[in-house]
C-alpha cells in the first residue's frame, strides 16, 4: 500500500504495434475504475512476456486488473482451432498474464477480469472459448453495434442472473442485474475450479469466481469499468474488489 494509504492496483497493458513502435497501453476507463471505483491508484503493468518480473512486481502490488482488449487470448492456449484471418492476437500479453493470473492467485492478491482478462482466467484453469459466439447458433447478440456511439456501444444490453452466495451477489445483494454486452467470444468449455456467478439469459457464464482462491478473484464477461460511478451494480464490484485490496495490503508488511 503507498504511503497515502491507497492500494496499489497493477492494470495490465496490451502490446500493441502504434506506427513503426510496439507501444504498451491501457485504456484511461480501466485506470479511472480503479481510481473512482477501488479506490485504489493504477500502476500500468506491460506486458514482457519472458521479462516480466513476476515475483517481484506480486511483492509490491495489493490486487491486478486484468483488462478487456480488442485482441483474443491465442487459441493454442486452449487447443482450440485457429483463429479467422485477420483475429487480432497480442502473443506477449498472453506469455504476461497466463502466469500472472496463476501466480496471483497462488500469492492470495485479488484479481478482477474483465472481458480478455476474464477469458484469459478460463483459459489458465483449462476452459475453452467459442471464437465467434454469433456463429455457434443459439446465443444472443453480443457483440456491441462499432457504428454506434460508445455510450451507446457500452449501454445496457441485457439482464443477467446472479447465482445466490457468491462473490458477486455478495456484492450486490440482488439476484439479477443490467449489464453491457461488448463481445464477440464467450465461456465454451468452464475451467477447473472455476465456479459460475452470473448467467446471461442464453444461459452463457458472464461471471465466475476462483471457488478455492485465499482471496477475491472474479471474472466478468461484460464492462464495469465503464463509467462506473454513474452504475450502482459496477460500482458495487469494483468497491468489493478495492475492499479485498485494502485488507490485503493491511496484512502484509513492506
Amino acid at each position: 500500500m503507498s504511503k497515502s494509504g491507497l492500494p496499489l492496483i497493477g492494470v495490465v497493458a496490451c502490446n500493441q504495434q502504434l506506427g513503426l513502435h510496439p507501444f504498451n497501453i491501457v485504456g484511461e476507463k480501466y485506470l479511472l475504475s480503479v481510481v473512482n471505483g477501488a479506490k485504489g491508484f493504477p500502476i500500468i503493468l506491460p506486458s514482457l512476456g519472458r521479462d516480466f518480473p513476476t515475483a517481484d512486481i506480486l511483492a509490491r502490488l495489493d490486487g491486478i486488473l486484468f483488462t478487456g482488449s480488442p485482441s483474443n487470448v491465442e487459441p493454442h492456449h486452449y487447443q482450440g482451432p485457429a483463429s479467422a484471418e485477420g483475429t487480432h492476437h497480442d502473443p506477449k500479453r498472453d506469455a504476461t498474464t497466463l502466469p500472472l493470473i496463476k501466480a496471483a492467485i497462488d500469492a492470495g492478491i485479488p484479481i478482477l477480469g474483465i472481458c480478455r482478462g476474464f477469458q484469459e482466467m478460463n483459459v489458465v484453469f483449462g476452459g475453452s472459448l467459442h471464437q465467434k459466439l454469433h456463429e455457434v447458433g443459439h446465443y444472443i447478440e453480443h457483440r456491441e453495434d462499432k457504428t454506434a456511439s460508445l455510450d451507446v456501444q457500452y449501454g445496457l444490453s441485457h439482464k443477467i442472473s446472479i447465482v445466490s452466495g457468491g462473490l458477486l451477489h455478495d456484492a450486490w445483494g440482488c439476484d439479477t442485474a443490467e449489464v453491457n454486452s461488448v463481445h464477440t467470444q464467450g465461456v465454451d468449455r468452464l475451467g477447473q475450479g472455476l465456479q459460475p456467478e452470473a448467467y446471461a439469459p442464453d444461459g452463457l457464464i458472464e461471471a465466475f469466481s476462483v471457488a478455492n482462491a485465499k482471496n477475491f478473484a472474479l471474472g466478468v464477461q461484460w464492462h464495469p469499468e465503464w463509467k462506473v460511478q454513474d452504475n450502482a451494480f459496477y460500482t458495487s464490484i469494483f468497491n468489493a474488489f478495492g475492499q479485498a485490496c485494502r485488507l490485503y495490503a493491511a496484512q502484509q508488511e513492506r
